[in-house]
């Protein structure tokens, strides 16, 4: 759940070291989170960016968590939950669903910028509920599908859309042939 909040608006390089530097601290726990002096927890996230927004929304979470058993809110029905979550504060539809997937183990498709960004480049349009209406319209609801899917597109993003490499793209539709090509 960490990573979902430190994820947002940062690479996962970022996050990776971040997480470490909460491990180090003994920080990764809700009981930990929820105590730590904001000043402290800010500096072990700074490399995420927004980390004085992205300690407040930690410790928030974590208070959250102690109030209410985790194991009982991960027992919730996946679209209850989901409202569980989006009512937090700094949780968006992405935060929500990747906590949903990564944490809570309930099959949701997380759409991301890549996922958005290929999608369009296919001809693709639509909202961040449309894409992920589709995706689970036609994948079975299988949270390990949904994993594996979501990091082969972090993966494909990261490699040709973060690079702006577009033209060696093998999604990216030829109109005058009505072709992919590659």
């Amino acid at each position: 759940m960490v990573g979902a909040f430190l994820t947002q608006r940062t690479k996962w390089s970022n996050v990776e070291r971040a997480i470490y530097n909460l491990k180090q601290a003994g920080l990764l726990e809700p009981y930990d989170l929820a105590r730590a002096d904001i000043i402290e927890l800010e500096e072990k996230i700074r490399c995420c960016g927004f980390y004085r927004q992205k300690a407040a929304r930690l410790r928030n979470v974590s208070q959250f968590l102690i109030k209410n058993d985790i194991n009982e809110l991960f027992d919730l029905p996946t679209d209850q939950l989901r409202k569980v979550l989006l009512s937090l504060d700094g949780v968006g539809n992405e935060t929500a669903d990747s906590i949903l997937l990564y944490a809570a183990r309930k099959p949701k498709f997380v759409i991301d910028a890549y996922t958005m960004r290929i999608m369009a480049c296919i001809g693709v349009e639509g909202n961040y509920r449309k894409l992920q209406e589709l995706f689970e319209s036609v994948l079975p609801p299988d949270v390990n599908m949904f994993k594996e899917y979501h990091a082969l597109i972090v993966e494909y993003g990261k490699s040709y859309c973060g690079k702006k490499r577009c033209k060696e793209c093998i999604l990216i539709m030829d109109h005058r042939k009505g072709a992919i090509h590659g």
